[in-house]
């Protein structure tokens, strides 16, 4: 049994009294598991920042639950109203941070150049980037999908070198996939996946033992397991089925069982 890690994107979603009951439950369910179990089970919860430090009040020791902020700022201190940094949300016990997720790229016009930035910023504090790429439905018809996810680590390669991407994740969220019900094939997936790692590997060898990649986009308990047991995936980044605490249990359940 391989290491699998999921990833819980509440996005702007939740409130402490709905935290404080999955949270609860996910802890009541990990002290249920035998110890050879627990140890190929690790979920990261990303609740909106506002109620990060808050989760983890709740989350305290807990050895197989991490925080992740879903954003964080270039800077790292100064007159920015409304933003936080990345020092910020180590200082409260977060461990990891989402940066390029489609809906930020499209919604907060985020180019590859901030997110590169932003990149930085996490890795200059310690903290785990959690970099998305993914092509639009026009771009996966018109065969563009590999230009468009390289194109989208290129810019932090290329202004921070190939190291700044080690001990980070990189999660492929084909954009057409993300709240469609419609998640990419396991041969799709793989393809791009494979040629991901290859293009990687002309910077640096064994790039499989410096990077970990995940797969998001449409995730529910009834195609986690196909996609768990894809040996390229090593974690899955859910969105709204992780409002759902019997959801992720499920998902769980179905690899441990």
């Amino acid at each position: 049994m391989k290491n699998i890690t999921i990833i819980c994107n509440w996005k702007l979603n939740g409130n402490k009294k709905l935290i404080n009951i999955f949270l609860k439950k996910l802890i009541n369910f990990f002290k249920t598991l035998d110890e050879h179990k627990k140890k190929y089970i690790k979920v990261i919860f990303s609740p909106p920042i506002l109620y990060l430090d808050y989760s983890y009040k709740i989350i305290n020791k807990n050895k197989e639950i991490y925080l992740c902020s879903q954003n964080v700022d270039i800077n790292e201190n100064g007159s920015f109203t409304g933003e936080i940094s990345a020092k910020m949300l180590k200082d409260i016990g977060v461990s990891y941070v989402i940066l390029g997720h489609s809906e930020r790229r499209k919604y907060h016009n985020e180019s590859d150049y901030d997110i590169s930035e932003k990149f930085f910023s996490v890795k200059n504090n310690e903290l785990t980037p959690i970099l998305c790429i993914g092509e639009n439905l026009n771009d996966y018809e018109n065969l563009k999908t590999e230009k468009i996810c390289i194109s989208q680590i290129n810019t932090i390669i290329k202004k921070y070198g190939i190291e700044i991407m080690f001990n980070s994740i990189i999660a492929y969220e084909p954009i057409w996939a993300i709240g469609t019900g419609n998640y990419a094939s396991k041969e799709h997936i793989n393809k791009v996946f494979n040629f991901i790692k290859n293009y990687l590997n002309s910077f640096c060898d064994n790039i499989n033992n410096k990077i970990k990649f995940y797969y998001g986009g449409s995730i529910s308990s009834y195609n986690s397991e196909d996609l768990i047991n894809n040996n390229i995936i090593d974690g899955l980044l859910i969105g709204k089925s992780s409002l759902y605490i019997d959801e992720i249990l499920n998902i769980i359940n179905n690899y441990i069982k």
